[in-house]
């Protein structure tokens, strides 16, 4: 969720980009307000949601809004994992109770939990315990307490009955008895009736017990029901229901659009930046005159607003990557495609480009007074324009590659500057070694046709005046191909149109890198379920090797497991 958005916002901007576009913008409304008034946000419909830099709504209204941009569609079929992780009891409870009446609502909702209280647990219609892929119990939730009584395991009057279920299933807790005992013995307290059972032994017992009970043979009938029925579907993501590319177009742009808007450090703080330097930058080379000893001058402004200015656009990156979690998880959920996002990425984030383009520029030109021609304002401010949209391009490929920012600015600063080397900047073009740094590195680097174009831009048409007697002149192309090693020979315009193939190519090779990503993406996460599962099926290294001592250590401080695996004892999934 993107934390500059309202919840209402959020939701009705769900809204569009699934429902279809057949509907009125009256009826969508009304879904909106139907599903806030289903979760209980009307009282935060118009508080942001928030995030790392934005306070916002709660972590517990943050949980019901995620649920209620999934039942735009009146889903079928709900699954949550873990919808409580993270929350305080009171929140986790509001949040169970939600999900509650949408199943009473005649829709199915399965949700993996974790640590739930006993009002929590109260709520619960069914339970499913599963323990090494082996299932423990399937049935109705007030029945459990019986069935585990029943196999021998009773739950103590005063513990939670989900935390007694887990600690029967659970191999974690092997660990956790045996420092219980320890600690029992010690104390010479009454030591708990289940520490005298291993997990295997009471998991054993638990999924014997199952599979003659009546629970599984409920279960089974059930299945059988099912399987017989005709006709009967769950509708998935594509039986179409979208709405169009064209809306899912607009829709998107005017959200990211709002978004960027909102977002300080997305476009705002740059733009204050650029024409902060640029008024540092004009006022530094104010007026600077046609001498000889001024050529270098002129190379050297031209040079800091193509480049450095051009660095400088990594810095939207941070906010980048928060926009990028959104489209991951609308992505997977198939709200819409690839291109169509990279098409509304690129017209929303355009006007801020734009304005802090030609704003750099038109201060840099005028302040500095290079050539008054009007077309040379224009070709300097799109030069610009497109430089700093190809690192914008470069650091979305890095973004969907790296989703850390820290990394991804890291990694976005050492290709900026690799490039900045073989752009002309420290060392001319024609002067680099022609392995590699100058065929191919110098021609498909977006910095040296920008720098290229900037210098013709300056020098083709100006007159040098060289300070020898008689008032000779020197043509502004001599000095661009004897002393910066370029040609001109031709026109810097088809240097632009060098650097606008870069942008398309770059904007293209992101949406190629999201595909295969999204191809290899399955083949990875079965071989780390795979990988996962031949983990869990064998005993912890901790707990074989664990013994209880005789003697217990006199440090009672010292815990006998780390804490590190003591992680996820609670886990409702083994």
């Amino acid at each position: 969720m993107l934390g500059t958005l309202t919840v209402r916002e959020t939701i009705a901007y769900s809204a569009n980009l699934r429902l279809p576009s057949s509907m009125t913008k009256e009826e969508v409304n009304d879904i909106v307000e139907g599903a806030l008034l289903e979760m209980g946000l009307q009282e935060c419909a118009d508080g942001i949601v928030g995030n790392w830099h934005l306070r916002g709504i709660s972590g517990g209204e943050k949980k019901r809004l995620g649920i209620a941009m999934e039942i735009l569609t009146r889903p079928s079929l709900l699954f949550l994992d873990e919808p409580t992780s993270g929350l305080d009891s009171a929140s986790a409870f509001f949040v169970i109770q939600a999900l509650r009446s949408i199943a009473h609502d005649g829709r199915t909702v399965i949700s993996s939990i974790h640590q739930p209280s006993s009002e929590v647990f109260a709520l619960f219609d069914d339970l499913f315990l599963l323990s090494g892929g082996q299932t423990v119990y399937f049935g109705e939730s007030k029945m459990a307490a019986e069935f585990f009584a029943e196999a021998g395991f009773p739950c103590p009057r005063q513990r939670n009955p989900s935390d007694h279920f887990l600690r029967c299933i659970n191999s974690d807790f092997d660990a956790v008895n045996m420092t219980l005992m320890s600690s029992q013995r010690e104390n010479q307290k009454p030591i708990d009736p289940l520490s005298k059972f291993s997990t295997a032994e009471m998991k054993a017992k638990l999924v014997g017990k199952y599979k003659c009970s009546e629970h599984e043979a409920k279960v089974k009938i059930r299945m059988r029901e099912i399987s017989e029925m005709k006709g009967f579907s769950i509708p998935t993501k594509k039986c179409g229901n979208q709405a169009t590319w064209l809306k899912q177009l607009s829709t998107l742009t005017r959200r990211s659009t709002v978004n960027m808007s909102r977002d300080l450090g997305y476009y705002w703080i740059r733009i204050i930046i650029y024409i902060l330097l640029s008024i540092c930058v004009g006022t530094i080379f104010i007026n600077v005159g046609t001498s000889y000893s001024d050529v270098f001058a002129r190379a050297s402004c031209a040079a800091f607003i193509s480049g450095f200015m051009t660095f400088m656009a990594i810095g939207g990156f941070p906010s980048f990557i928060e926009e990028m979690k959104v489209f991951h998880k609308e992505r997977l959920n198939g709200h819409y495609g690839i291109a169509v996002y990279t098409l509304s990425h690129f017209l929303s984030s355009f006007p801020f480009l734009a304005f802090m383009s030609f704003a750099s520029a038109t201060i840099v030109f005028y302040m500095v007074k290079f050539e008054t021609e009007f077309s040379r304002y224009v070709f300097i401010s799109l030069d610009l324009l497109s430089s700093i949209a190809v690192v914008e391009s470069i650091m979305m490929i890095i973004a969907s590659l790296v989703p850390n920012f820290l990394m991804g600015v890291i990694i976005g600063a050492g290709y900026i500057g690799i490039m900045m080397m073989t752009s002309g900047y420290f060392r001319f073009v024609p002067d680099l070694p022609k392995v590699f740094w100058r065929y191919p590195m110098s021609y498909i680097n977006f910095g040296a046709w920008g720098l290229q174009g900037a210098y013709k831009n300056d020098l083709i048409g100006l007159e040098i005046d060289a300070g020898l007697q008689g008032g000779l002149k020197i043509k502004g192309e001599v000095i661009l191909e004897m002393l910066l090693g370029y040609q001109a020979h031709h026109s810097k315009w088809l240097d632009l149109g060098a650097v606008l193939i870069i942008l398309v190519t770059s904007r293209f090779l992101f949406i190629v890198i999201l595909k295969l990503k999204e191809k290899i993406s399955p083949f990875l996460q079965t071989f780390y379920t795979k990988q996962t599962l031949r983990r869990i099926g064998k005993p912890s290294l901790a707990i074989r090797k664990a013994k209880v001592p005789q003697f217990p250590s006199k440090r009672h401080h010292q815990p006998l497991y780390s804490l590190s695996s003591q992680e996820g004892l609670n886990s409702p999934i083994n």
